[in-house]
């Protein structure tokens, strides 16, 4: 059910049919109160149904990710790393999104299940005493990793999902001899950067649209109650 629901990064839920057309509707509150508070109790009781459904679909299988790596606490209710682990005196961190919400027109139903098996994997290296961290920007798929480039980058603290670099930031990596690619590879392979990670972080991306989906519904519902009820006043 999930693989239906899910495309392009975003839930999919059916639409209901307007009982109102858009623009007569929005003519008609703007010159009747009665109309409006009648539009606003049809909005209100769209979302509250379509959160209600939401809130019974049934989650993936619980996935864990690959060892040594550790989930970071809160990571579904903010935008920063999702995973970190230690190698020797290095700390790993790593984010992810979907490839789909990077490309204007992505999502589009015509993609079929490409969308979701697709993902933009963010790896930040740092050392202690380091200003800058090493930082992989790849394409993760459900058999394969892919580099898109490597840059050295300022660490990444608690909020923001990347940094813009105020420097060069590196060749194009197809640029680079394949020796030096495959080197990279191989060096954060190493470390644990690999296609294994691919389940854990597709169910954990599908959790997190949950979660914001059903934060939306209720809030939405909430500014609109809000502007009903001080209309009723």
């Amino acid at each position: 059910m999930w693989r239906r629901l899910v495309s392009g990064g975003h839930l999919r839920l059916p639409l209901p049919g307007r009982s109102i057309p858009h623009r007569s509707a929005a003519a008609a509150a703007a010159a009747h109160p009665t109309v409006a508070s009648a539009v606003n109790s049809i909005l209100l009781r769209s979302l509250k149904e379509h959160y209600l459904e939401v809130s019974k679909m049934t989650p993936p299988p619980k996935v864990n990710p690959p060892s040594p790596f550790t989930i970071v606490k809160g990571a579904l209710d903010a935008d920063g790393p999702v995973l970190r682990r230690t190698y020797n005196d290095e700390e790993i961190s790593l984010y992810v999104m979907r490839l789909a919400n990077l490309v204007p027109g992505g999502g589009r139903e015509d993609d079929g299940e490409d969308d979701i098996n697709q993902l933009f994997l963010h790896v930040s290296i740092a050392k202690p005493g380091q200003e800058e961290a090493l930082h992989f920007l790849c394409g993760l798929y459900p058999d394969a990793l892919g580099i898109h480039s490597v840059s050295m980058r300022p660490k990444l603290e608690t909020t923001g999902f990347l940094v813009v670099p105020k420097k060069y930031n590196g060749p194009i990596f197809e640029d680079l001899d394949e020796k030096v690619r495959d080197v990279l590879h191989s060096y954060i392979e190493e470390r644990g950067v690999n296609e294994s990670l691919f389940p854990f972080l597709q169910a954990w991306l599908y959790v997190k649209d949950h979660r914001g989906l059903m934060r939306w519904f209720k809030s939405v519902g909430t500014f609109i109650n809000k502007d009903k009820s001080a209309k009723d006043d």
